[in-house]
């Protein structure tokens, strides 16, 4: 394997996150938290961008990692839990409500959504193939989660939704 393909596939196991023998999606979901602090600090415009490139960029590296691996969408490649999870916090992002509290409401959904898939998720799952297949049904999950915790802010009149 050459030095870039080892280079691509340790960011695509999430830099080693995704190595976890049990539950590696969800290790690759908790090692995202630690992305939290810089979404804080750039604010919600830069973070919507820069999880926007997190994303298209995911679509190589996931895909070259597979590729390199062998393997469709293997479980020990979570840089696509990084961009789904990272989503699913945009709106607490966006009202400045990240607390622990929040986090934790965050991490639950996305990762209930990336487990249980529901349409489309499910169905992106097994018909989009590559890279793109990879990231997108990690995509959509945040962006289920992240509706989650809008609806909650907006029934409830917290926060900016309403």
């Amino acid at each position: 394997m050459s030095w870039r393909d080892r280079c691509i596939v340790f960011c695509g196991v999430g830099f080693g996150s995704g190595l976890a023998p049990k539950a590696p999606g969800t290790f690759g979901s908790a090692f995202a938290l630690l992305f939290i602090p810089a979404w804080m600090a750039m604010g919600f415009i830069a973070s919507v961008f820069s999880i926007l490139l997190m994303s298209l960029i995911g679509i190589y590296i996931c895909g070259q990692t597979a590729k390199v691996m062998g393997v469709h969408d293997d479980g020990r490649i979570v840089w696509d839990e990084f961009a789904g999870q990272s989503i699913s916090f945009l709106p607490l992002i966006y009202l400045g409500q990240m607390n622990l509290w929040w986090v934790l409401v965050g991490f639950v959904l996305f990762r209930l959504f990336d487990i249980w898939k529901p349409w489309p998720i499910r169905v992106i799952d097994r018909q989009v193939a590559g890279g793109f297949g990879i990231m997108l049904d990690d995509i959509i999950a945040g962006f289920w989660a992240a509706i989650c915790i809008i609806i909650y802010f907006y029934i409830n009149g917290l926060g900016q939704f309403h």
